[in-house]
């Protein structure tokens, strides 16, 4: 991984998406902030229904009715200068899309049109975004594509039935990486591949950031991927950023009892045989959440202010060093955070 750079590429600030209107309105991101660094991947952790697909989908405007943005700003240092890209119109973000912002999804068999070749597809985004290239010089670009992701030219004329479900989602990152993006959007690009080949298209990616030098948001509820791939994650509980640290920070020393539950929640690879603890309980109803911390009923640390006090995202103080924040009463004035989250857990010895 690269050192964490200085200057934003995307800032993301106050994001608040529902999906309704009124009294009745879903709020599945509320007030979430975010800055996404040259050359960085910043993760994004949480439960399925936690938000962070709604969010990313806001910055890209893809949010399908009846989602609506309802405040906040998604400023994107490009070619043409810093712009907000909830000011610009229908064809100015569709002219900022693949070109300077690329998105892969989640089901790599449900993005590509299952009726045209892979080269078709991939010739399709050259052909509208770079018009300047000829029939030829568009196939050989998809071809040098295709090499750059490790497969064959030959796999042009196949479609994507015809393909693993691996090269299905390396041909995404291709067509993601065509016009040499700033930006690559990752929405739990692993889901469903084997741990061998989640593995090996992990280690493709890196060595594809660290030559072309794009930044990437990475999405997934699986926080032990982001051991290894991400420089700074961020942890989304019911529409919120409840944890924001560095990766090797956050996996030694989580801060919220969220974060050190989704750490408690899967088999380390090393060291002695320990239990897994998980999380008790179910995500909340966003049409329902609890008053106060919406992780109050779910946490072993809960105290009866967590019941009425919601609290901010906020640094916490007596770490001044680490440039770490974390939504919790027990890192609070007046409160004492209990050992465990003031010190590296067992699990730490065991990634």
């Amino acid at each position: 991984m690269n050192g964490l750079a200085s200057e934003p590429i995307l800032e993301i600030s106050g994001l608040s998406v529902d999906y309704g209107f009124g009294p009745d309105a879903v709020h599945a991101v509320d007030n979430a902030s975010l800055t996404l660094r040259r050359g960085e991947v910043l993760g994004l952790a949480g439960e399925s229904g936690s938000g962070k697909s709604t969010l990313a989908y806001a910055v890209t405007r893809l949010l399908r009715e009846p989602g609506v943005i309802t405040a906040g700003s998604a400023l994107f240092h490009g070619r043409d200068g810093a712009q907000d890209l909830f000011d610009l119109d229908a064809e100015q973000i569709r002219e900022l899309r693949w070109s300077q912002i690329s998105v892969v999804f989640q089901s790599a068999m449900n993005s590509l049109n299952p009726v045209f070749t892979i080269g078709v597809q991939l010739t399709d985004v050259l052909r509208a975004h770079s018009k300047e290239l000829g029939r030829r010089e568009r196939r050989q670009r998809a071809a040098e594509l295709l090499d750059m992701v490790g497969i064959t030219e030959d796999r042009l004329r196949s479609y994507p039935h015809e393909l693993s479900g691996g090269m299905r989602q390396r041909v995404m990152i291709a067509m993601a990486l065509a016009l040499e993006p700033r930006v690559l959007i990752m929405d739990e690009p692993t889901t469903a591949l084997d741990v061998v080949t989640q593995r090996e298209i992990l280690q493709e990616l890196g060595e594809l950031r660290e030559r072309l030098g794009f930044a990437v948001l990475f999405i997934t509820h699986d926080l032990s991927l982001l051991v290894e791939l991400a420089d700074t994650i961020a942890v989304m509980y019911a529409g919120r950023i409840v944890e924001h640290a560095p990766a090797e920070t956050l996996f030694r020393n989580p801060r919220h009892p969220y974060t050190e539950g989704l750490l408690g929640s899967f088999p380390g690879l090393h060291g002695e045989r320990t239990t897994m603890t998980g999380i008790p309980g179910s995500p909340p109803d966003l049409r329902n959440l609890p008053s106060g911390c919406p992780f109050h009923p779910r946490c072993g640390y809960a105290m009866d202010a967590c019941e009425t006090q919601a609290p901010a995202l906020l640094p916490i103080s007596w770490e001044p060093a680490e440039p770490r924040s974390a939504s919790c009463l027990l890192h609070t004035d007046g409160h004492q955070a209990p050992e465990s989250l003031m010190r590296a857990p067992k699990i730490g010895s065991t990634l």
